[in-house]
């Protein structure tokens, strides 16, 4: 495609981190889901992509073209705006709950047990459910916080008061844009400060990130 053929003599600048995840969005700026940059190239090359935004993350080049002298480059941004939007409108990306998953969890509340307030890797916390599914309670972000596993095996079956605990923060369910940022590895500067543009002005999330409080990788 003729908008990806370049003068090799102006070469853009490459990043040898293959693993660089690129932020996908729809035609309107809402945030989808994290891409490889295998997955980008493809978009680019099926002509799905709108427009692209921020820094460039990778290059690839292809052969030269024997009567101009050219070679074939597609240069991937940090963020690609693709065609379409969500049938359900901007209205199911504010009504729209996320899967829950413990990784999620626990970027959601940045690897605290929400009782004892210490910071563990992952493999020391676990989802305790501060109101007990002994005790009917739901399997929801909003019931759901994490635990170092020796504060939820002290918790058992018992709610905070029962236990003579204290929960430390309230727990709630993020957005579809605070969950695509809660699933990035990596995030860099113009793709968090998109992200942010989509988060509620009294996200937990934003409030965490104007006092400078970054997620573990």
């Amino acid at each position: 495609m003729s908008q990806h053929v370049v003068d090799t003599r102006n070469e853009l600048p490459k990043m040898l981190n293959l693993s660089q995840q690129v932020l996908r969005t729809d035609v309107a700026g809402m945030p989808l889901e994290w891409i490889s940059y295998q997955d980008a190239v493809k978009l680019i090359c099926l002509e799905q992509v709108s427009y692209s935004l921020g820094s460039v993350l990778y290059c690839l080049h292809g052969g030269i073209n024997a009567h101009t002298g050219c070679r074939t480059e597609i240069a991937v941004n940090a963020i690609l705006a693709t065609h379409g939007a969500h049938p359900g409108g901007k209205n199911f990306y504010y009504d729209y709950t996320p899967p829950l998953s413990n990784r999620a969890l626990f970027r959601r509340d940045q690897n605290l047990c929400l009782y004892c307030g210490n910071k563990f890797r992952d493999g020391d916390l676990s989802r305790d459910h501060v109101h007990p599914l002994a005790q009917n309670g739901a399997d929801t972000w909003t019931n759901v916080v994490t635990a170092c596993k020796r504060c939820n095996n002290h918790k058992g079956s018992r709610t905070p008061e029962e236990a003579g605990m204290q929960l430390l923060a309230i727990p709630f369910a993020p957005t579809h844009a605070e969950y695509v940022y809660l699933q990035g590895r990596r995030i860099l500067a113009d793709q968090m400060d998109f992200l942010v543009q989509h988060f509620p002005r009294n996200s937990v999330l934003r409030k965490r990130l104007e006092r400078g409080e970054a997620l573990l990788a």
